[in-house]
């Protein structure tokens, strides 16, 4: 006789902490935003990360009279913001019914068979929901603006940072009769801006997500057909549709970024957004304790999972759930490209 579905869940295998663990050990694959950019990942045990900015400035000074008093300043005070950590969460269920008359593959335990479509309902939240969501929002923070998926700004960086972002760059990519070395004089124009927005902080590249349109265009201009046309690196990314489509004009890596929610592309068809890459500490990722009666002031981690009977006794609820934050302490540093 099978065991009653109460008695299979009271198994610590659907524990809050086993099921947590469970989720947190599926593979994870953030998307492309979360490949390039090394993202400093940590847990705070609070619902709000504090963000502590010093906006010192060079200062040239005027000469004063020898011997007598010097240029002075106020100390300038230290700033700081607390950012709420948005809570996503996706809830699911287990019926009794589903698991009815049902054994998994080679075994005649409940036991596994309830466990294998728990585990496979956590594996979809995870590959669905909650990574997708994180990639979309990282992308944001590459933008400098994060959106919610009805289009709503959860966090505007530059406002948030109080520096106003730099102006949309023009690439010019539909001139018919560009200047020599056009792109090559804009992408290092845009390297300099960078720089300047960075201070003393080094950098080893800048990466930029182009959207479908922009790419288009980039790729067919005559400045890259030039440099690039007999490059089989080129040649392999256009061939191959899986490849992550890539060249390099100046110090900056253009990538066809491919990410959609829907039919809404994460990066409009004419835009590039550009970012440095190599800068230690540059990006971020805080993760919230989950809002449970076991994880109050805890230390947060990537995911959560919980089940809990139905008050009817006919199955098991259970939902996913993240609480994260992406940002980018120095925002002026990131810049938006347009094609024409």
């Amino acid at each position: 006789m099978s065991e009653p579905m109460a008695d299979v869940f009271a198994n610590d295998a659907f524990s809050i902490t086993s099921l947590t663990d469970s989720i947190n050990a599926m593979p994870f694959v953030p998307g492309r935003a979360g490949q390039v950019v090394d993202w400093e990942e940590e847990g705070i045990p609070t619902t709000s990360a504090t963000i502590e900015h010093d906006g010192e400035e060079l200062k040239i000074l005027n000469p004063t009279p020898r011997g007598g008093p010097g240029n002075t300043s106020a100390d300038k005070p230290r700033v700081v913001r607390s950012l709420v950590v948005p809570h996503y969460q996706h809830d699911d269920f287990v019926l009794a019914d589903s698991v009815q008359n049902v054994r998994a593959f080679g075994t005649t335990s409940t036991l596994e068979t309830v466990q294998g479509r728990v585990d496979r309902k956590l594996e979809s939240h995870t590959r669905l929901k909650l990574d997708p969501t994180l990639e979309f929002q990282r992308v944001g923070a590459l933008k400098g603006v994060i959106v919610n998926a009805d289009g709503s700004v959860l966090y505007d960086l530059f406002e948030e940072f109080d520096v106003t972002p730099e102006a949309v760059v023009d690439f010019d990519l539909d001139n018919a009769s560009p200047l020599g070395g056009a792109l090559r004089g804009v992408a290092d124009d845009v390297s300099r801006a960078v720089a300047d927005a960075l201070g003393a902080i080094p950098f080893t590249g800048l990466h930029a997500f182009v959207g479908r349109a922009f790419w288009k265009q980039l790729i067919a201009h005559p400045e890259v057909e030039k440099i690039y046309l007999a490059s089989q690196t080129l040649a392999t990314a256009l061939l191959n549709p899986m490849a992550y489509k890539t060249i390099q004009i100046g110090d900056i890596t253009f990538e066809e970024y491919r990410g959609k929610h829907g039919s809404t592309p994460f990066i409009a068809d004419d835009a590039a957004h550009i970012f440095p890459v190599g800068v230690p500490g540059l990006y971020r990722t805080v993760y919230a304790p989950a809002d449970y009666e076991e994880t109050v002031n805890t230390e947060g981690l990537p995911r959560y999972a919980k089940q809990w009977p139905m008050a009817n006794g006919k199955g098991r609820h259970l939902e996913s759930q993240m609480n994260a934050l992406n940002y980018i302490t120095r925002p002026k540093a990131l810049i938006t490209a347009k094609r024409t």
